[in-house]
């Protein structure tokens, strides 16, 4: 559960930190509805850049952000639909766009979930503790770029396999960077680094990990959840049925959106997608995979597999090759030619290669559903190419550029083809299977209690009773607030 017993002491301490700097932090309730923000915090920031090292910043960590690097303030939910010229299918799939959150990608909402919390209890010291973000990339991006804000320490860890943007823009705003060995799928030895420096530095550091963090379950479920359903209100305004939600596993957070959604739609299903090349919730099975980001080898604790409906395995080959096409100048052309209107090629770019693997999965889904032309689905686009067009130039010289005919052979590949193969259905004995995984990884690796484990599965008010969390933390974030001001 999440800790909210105050640590008055510290607590001090944090206000005290936050009145020097001028800081004040966001509510739950402010990151879902920004109009709650108060006039002076909306005219000030007509004057900070999106990525500024700015606390102002803090009010931006919302979907709602103007679609602008400068000066914005706050629109309606940030998000694309893809056309069935592009997918094949005849459902709608509607994602939202991570790309317009400071540092480019929603996981600076996680982040601040398991920060605040911890701030405004006094469970985290920011004038005399590091935050530690474990990470196999925007996570560790998002937890450094609040510490800085919030003017304490933090250290980065990721593998050492990450996109060289993540590496280059850590170097600037990260206290210290630690590289561990693999890539995506090597979270066990991000673990491993985690209890290494909890056994030597001891007081000196709060790691919050997000595999683990109920806080980043809880932004997605509250932030998450309910622009997904603003844009379905929208969406479905002159008719039409919410099939359900997709999104790839990772640390098990965005999937929580999900959990909101069930309680709006109750017929919905919800869809986590992993890559092919490593295929824990399939198969029990293992491996690596380029789908940078989403982890895996591991079941996360935050994850509620419960409200689990389907897994589906992406292959990593698909997203590379649609990378390539929606990046470079002959996939636009041959994609315009097929008939996907200009206005969708050009905002290609807006998605990352997790969110491709999110578009493929949703096809897969909506193949394996037979859904119509009246049903939509919904993912989430965690960031956008921004952060990757190193990926797109290491391609480029292993095989040259784009030319059109095998742009359309990737899309006759990764996306006409696409089937219902590596799909699973799950039963309550699937889901049970994979709720089992967290045992090995949690109980016998990371310590954690073996009869939280069991109520997470066979307490039906466990989840309800982190939801409902929402409101104490508001509180404590208002009275933390109103002290700062004095």
């Amino acid at each position: 559960m999440i800790n909210l017993k105050v640590q008055p002491d510290i607590r001090r301490r944090n206000i005290d930190r936050c009145r020097e700097r001028s800081i004040l932090l966001p509510t739950f309730a402010q990151m879902r509805n920004p109009s709650q923000i108060s006039a002076s915090v909306r005219k000030r920031l007509r004057s900070v850049g999106l990525w500024d090292l700015d606390p102002l910043n803090l009010f931006r960590i919302t979907w709602k952000n103007e679609a602008v690097d400068h000066g914005g303030t706050f629109a309606g939910v940030n998000a694309m639909e893809i056309p069935s010229s592009l997918t094949g299918v005849p459902a709608r799939i509607i994602a939202l766009v991570g790309h317009w959150f400071p540092t480019g990608a929603h996981k600076v909402g996680a982040t601040y979930g398991c920060l605040a919390p911890e701030l405004v209890r006094g469970g985290f010291d920011a004038q005399k503790q590091k935050a530690v973000w474990p990470s196999t990339g925007n996570y560790c991006r998002g937890g450094a770029y609040n510490s800085a804000l919030l003017g304490c320490d933090s250290v980065a860890i990721l593998p050492e396999g990450m996109s060289s943007e993540r590496f280059e823009w850590l170097r600037n705003i990260a206290g210290e960077i630690i590289s561990t060995p693999g890539t995506e799928s090597n979270v066990k030895e991000i673990f491993d680094k985690c209890n290494e420096i909890d056994a030597t530095r001891g007081d000196e550091v709060v790691i919050f990990n997000q595999f683990s963090e109920l806080g980043n379950y809880l932004w997605h479920y509250e932030v998450t959840g309910s622009a997904i359903a603003e844009v379905l209100e929208t969406a479905l305004a002159d008719g039409g049925h919410y099939a359900g939600y997709v999104s790839s596993t990772g640390s098990g957070g965005t999937l929580a959106a999900g959990d909101r959604l069930k309680q709006l739609y109750p017929t919905s299903v919800n869809v986590a997608a992993e890559a092919l090349q490593c295929p824990t919730l399939l198969r029990n099975g293992f491996g690596e995979h380029r789908i940078e980001g989403i982890g895996d080898k591991h079941v996360p604790w935050i994850h509620n597999v419960r409200n689990t409906d389907m897994v589906v395995g992406v292959d990593d080959n698909d997203c590379i090759d649609l990378m390539r096409v929606f990046n470079e100048p002959a996939g636009h052309r041959y994609l315009e030619d097929a008939g996907v209107d200009a206005a969708t090629v050009q905002a290609l770019p807006m998605i990352g290669i997790s969110g491709i693997g999110n578009v493929i999965a949703a096809i897969k889904a909506a193949r394996y559903w037979e859904l119509g032309a009246d049903d939509v689905l919904v993912t989430v686009f965690t960031d956008s190419m921004q952060l990757y067009n190193s990926r797109v130039a290491e391609e480029r010289e292993r095989h040259g550029d784009l030319d059109e005919v095998n742009a359309a052979r990737a899309v006759a590949g990764a996306l006409e083809r696409q089937s219902i193969d590596d799909t699973l259905e799950l039963s309550y004995y699937e889901r049970l299977r994979i709720h089992n995984l967290k045992y090995y990884t949690w109980i016998e690796q990371q310590g954690k209690d073996v009869e939280e484990l069991k109520a997470q599965w066979y307490d039906r008010e466990y989840w309800l009773r982190v939801q409902e969390r929402v409101g104490e933390i508001d509180r404590l974030i208002d009275e933390f607030n109103e002290e700062v001001l004095g």
